[in-house]
């Protein structure tokens, strides 16, 4: 039996005998899923089963030149797509000619465009820069903006938890407004991903995911809304820019001078200088993009698991059937996404969002401003940084390996009864950049009670736990909060890297008392997820290609990229580049002896604990066994099923591929050729293609360690609400100060 080592190491978690289920996959009918994060692009290639067969990534920069402005430029974003979906193609081998769909998704940032030249515009702080063209979400330079368009109460915040956030697009817009010189006369605003659909196609589609979200566009219908936008509220906050021409720079009004989708819809082909430059074909058709975020959704929320609470309910095959998964996507911050059928308003979490994944459907998306982003800042600040950086690398673990191993150590050394009883007087807040969820207040700071002077790598270890626990608190606030506003939530479905921190994620089941459910592609669930959006988008065309593939109008009509991929940059030209080239193209079960997946273990029942994590297998049946005594080595197996920045590239793919001799299927790879519900399409792709996911179960009310988190659970709150109790008393202080001794305090 192998002995677990963490709940997320897929190496230890003998994955189930989904590769040994499928069905040989369509070897020319290939997708490709771009996703734009806030450190990196990156892309991907499926095969029809989902498996993907190429990965890559390549970092992003961006500037801070004043605190709190934070920038970066659209077009080195676009050209590191570029470069890793030829990347892709490379390491795949794949042919261009046989990618028939390609999604993107993006971090909701804001892309400014000069219309006269449809070339980038500098958002500053140094308007001489026209090549830093984008403000990032996490930019807060729009306080007295965001105040002044809340202060209206417009009908449109209600459909945004309540409140814009600082981080959306329209405050941003405003900012730009008062300070860029010249103004935006000669400006045209798009959400970062509908900024890559226009790169791409040379059209001016909007996704409804993008402006329904984060610019304030109402569906029409929605509260009597005729034009999705509102003149009455653009003018109230001195916005008449945005109003002209019936709000051309925002995308136009629907059906008359604008076009908005919803996830995954058709938004054109590949014009042929994006064709050229991404190295695929004229013939690849865009589907309407999404934020990153709601990616992680489509890539993560049909996958197959054991959870009572879903298999339960009663489901109709649509799209409908989503209702209940809560999506968390984490990353340098975290979203928490969940799908209603009736529209559901939480304050503090934005939304309710209609039609952004569903005609007719809506969304809501609760938030933490930084989670991975606070671990990592934790480390850094402690006086013990360096000897952790050491001796993780003595180790050849994770830093976050080698601190859960420390925990694990200072429990029988202390004699405690568990990690959550070594740190049971550790109170951490850890809200050090504003609050998203579900209190929405960007004035919000971090707090710690429990600190001493010990400055010993043992009280680092315990600093990251209560970061830890405090990104599971909060969840749990988030999510009762969205229950109390009508939301019923099941389970949640994580992606991300912090899948892999085995502490982390039984904390959020422990804290929440809800199944955890670790996606197949740990690292890849969103660009994965934006892979399904083109599969969706090219559905049409893979139906006609499959049905005579000699006279295929799609092979008649493809224009092939001139551009050698020999272009790419060298891996040893390339630095700070990575790519990865996925095993799982050539985990269809073959036989003994072959190309397959390895023996798979199944995990024992070991007791549980907050380092040794048994899941449920998604899949009960047997283990299919290669031959006597071979078992898969721990790197293997990851490789083959998420992708982490040690994997090494690997190489030889599309000879492994050739050897498997895949030959067409007879039917259709569509699943659905005439949908008659919202979203069936997606759905029943998102269905066929997302594969197994692995289950955390909380411990039972009973257990001790949930018994003393619901504890800590009172003070986290006590924590969080105080603060701005206390922030409040001061400032009324203050503010009487000014009033009566202002004048001696000015300035001389």
């Amino acid at each position: 039996m192998v002995q677990s080592k963490s709940n997320t190491s897929l190496a230890n978690r003998r994955q189930s005998s989904f590769f040994h289920q499928l069905p040989q996959a369509e070897p020319d009918i290939y997708y490709i899923g771009v996703d734009v994060g806030t450190g990196s692009a990156r892309a991907c290639l499926i095969d029809t089963n989902g498996i993907i067969l190429g990965l890559a990534e390549k970092p992003i920069t961006r500037h801070e030149l004043k605190p709190n402005y934070i920038t970066q430029n659209s077009t080195e974003i676009w050209n590191n797509i570029c470069y890793c979906v030829r990347q892709c193609l490379r390491d795949s081998g794949v042919d261009a000619a046989d990618v028939f769909g390609i999604g993107f998704d993006a971090t909701c940032s804001l892309v400014a465009i000069s219309e006269s030249t449809d070339k980038p515009v500098s958002v500053g702080p140094d308007f001489k820069d026209n090549e830093e063209n984008i403000i990032l979400w996490m930019d807060h330079r729009a306080v007295d903006e965001t105040n002044e368009i809340n202060s209206t109460g417009d009908k449109c915040l209600k459909y945004v938890g309540g409140q814009m956030s600082i981080e959306m697009e329209l405050p941003k817009m405003k900012w730009l407004k008062h300070h860029k010189p010249g103004g935006i006369e000669d400006c045209k605003f798009y959400d970062l991903a509908d900024f890559l659909a226009h790169k791409a196609t040379g059209t001016e589609t909007r996704s409804y995911c993008s402006v329904v979200c984060k610019q304030g566009f109402v569906p029409i219908g929605v509260e009597g809304s005729e034009t999705g936008w509102s003149k009455d509220f653009l003018l109230s906050i001195d916005m008449p820019e945005l109003v002209d021409d019936d709000f051309r720079r925002l995308g136009g009004i629907p059906g008359k001078n604008g076009k908005y989708l919803t996830a995954g819809d058709m938004v054109g082909k590949l014009t042929s200088k994006s064709a050229e430059e991404l190295g695929l074909t004229t013939e690849c058709i865009v589907g309407s993009p999404v934020i990153d975020a709601y990616a992680g959704w489509v890539g993560t929320v049909a996958a197959k698991c054991d959870v009572p609470a879903l298999s339960e309910e009663k489901h109709d095959g649509t799209i409908g059937d989503a209702c209940g998964r809560l999506a968390a996507v984490a990353g340098t911050s975290t979203c928490h996404l969940a799908m209603t059928r009736d529209p559901c308003f939480v304050k503090g979490v934005w939304g309710p969002y209609k039609n952004v994944m569903a005609e007719g459907y809506w969304l809501a998306e609760g938030g933490q401003s930084i989670t991975g982003q606070l671990l990592a800042h934790v480390l850094s600040i402690h006086p013990a940084n360096q000897e952790l950086l050491k001796a993780a690398d003595h180790s050849n673990i994770s830093k976050f390996d080698y601190l859960n191993s420390l925990l694990e150590q200072m429990v029988k050394d202390k004699n405690e009864r568990s990690v959550v009883s070594l740190a049971k007087h550790m109170f951490f807040y850890g809200d050090f950049h504003g609050n998203r969820s579900p209190i929405a207040d960007p004035n919000m700071k971090a707090n710690i009670i429990g600190q001493s002077l010990d400055n010993s790598l043992q009280d680092l270890a315990l600093n990251y736990f209560g970061a830890c626990e405090f990104i599971a608190q909060q969840t749990r606030q988030i999510i009762e909060h969205m229950e109390d506003g009508g939301h019923k939530i099941d389970c949640i479905f994580m992606s991300g890297g912090q899948c892999r921190n085995g502490l982390l994620m039984r904390l959020l089941a422990d804290c929440t008392g809800l199944p955890i459910v670790i996606p197949r592609y740990i690292d890849a669930a969103v660009v994965f997820g934006s892979a399904l959006l083109g599969a969706v988008a090219a559905d049409e065309l893979v139906i006609e290609h499959c049905k005579d593939r000699q006279s295929s109008k799609r092979l008649r009509n493809s224009k092939k990229s001139q551009t050698s991929l020999s272009g790419a940059h060298s891996p040893y030209t390339a630095p700070s580049a990575t790519s990865y080239t996925n095993l799982a193209g050539f985990s269809y079960g073959h036989g003994a002896g072959q190309v397959g997946v390895p023996a798979m273990t199944p995990v024992g029942e070991e007791n549980v604990d907050y380092f040794n994590q048994p899941t449920i297998d998604s899949s009960k049946k047997p283990a299919p066994v290669i031959g006597e005594g071979e078992e898969a080595s721990s790197d293997e197996e990851e490789s083959r099923l998420s992708f982490g920045s040690k994997q090494e590239t690997q190489k030889g793919l599309s000879q492994q591929l050739n050897k498997l001799g895949l030959k067409p299927l007879t039917k259709s790879t569509s699943t659905n050729q005439n949908p008659n519900n919202a979203g069936e399409l997606l759905w029943k792709i998102m269905q066929k293609m997302t594969g197994p996911g692995k289950v955390i179960n909380p411990g039972s009310k009973d257990d001790p360690d949930r018994k003393l988190l619901n504890g800590k659970y009172k003070v986290f709150l006590e924590q969080c609400y105080s603060q701005r109790k206390y922030r409040d008393l001061v400032d009324s202080i203050e503010k009487e100060n000014l009033k009566n001794y202002g004048d001696k305090f000015k300035p001389q």
